[in-house]
């Protein structure tokens, strides 16, 4: 096996020197400054305060009573006595929407939808289950009250009330059509 020659300058200490003789060093580079991380926020907040500002945060109504967790709105000319009937269940059901577990956008294509295809039959009285909003954390049911907002503003929607407790109690509405 034939053997490798040594590389050149080994023999020269001062190889190097010369080697590097026109050498210039790299003009240092001014530091950028970097700005501080963000504060660590929960997503569940951040994720709420988006959904609020893109849909508006669902007001209150004076037409509409959130008394222990039972939601009810009646249009004008819709008397006390439909209303009572309503909450009784006295008004068969006729179709249902099951919307518990949703996240905001879904639920609220899928209540359209279904309210729309509801108006289409000509149906007259529904029921929505929108879930009790139990493990929602602590600013309460997101979706129950999005769904009370959404509802008024159907013009289909006569009015609604939350469901006796054999149908969801105050996870779930009766909604009366026009």
């Amino acid at each position: 096996m034939p053997k490798c020659p040594p590389p050149p300058g080994d023999d020269d200490p001062q190889a190097f020197r010369r080697a590097m003789a026109d050498v210039r060093p790299l003009a240092a580079k001014a530091t950028v400054a970097t700005r501080p991380q963000p504060r660590a926020v929960a997503r569940f907040t951040r994720a709420r305060r988006e959904t609020q500002a893109m849909e508006g945060q669902p007001g209150r109504s004076p037409a509409v009573h959130d008394a222990g967790g039972r939601l009810q709105f009646r249009r004008p000319g819709v008397g006390e006595e439909v209303m009572r009937k309503l909450a009784r269940g006295q008004f068969p059901v006729e179709a249902e929407a099951d919307l518990h577990g949703m996240r905001l956008h879904p639920a609220q294509d899928a209540l359209r939808e279904f309210i729309g295809d509801c108006v289409v039959r000509r149906l007259r009285c529904v029921r929505i289950i929108h879930g009790k909003g139990l493990r929602s954390g602590p600013d309460g049911p997101v979706l129950k009250i999005a769904v009370s907002h959404w509802l008024r503003n159907y013009d289909a929607v006569a009015a609604y009330t939350s469901a006796r407790p054999d149908d969801g109690g105050s996870g779930s509405v009766y909604v009366l059509l026009r």
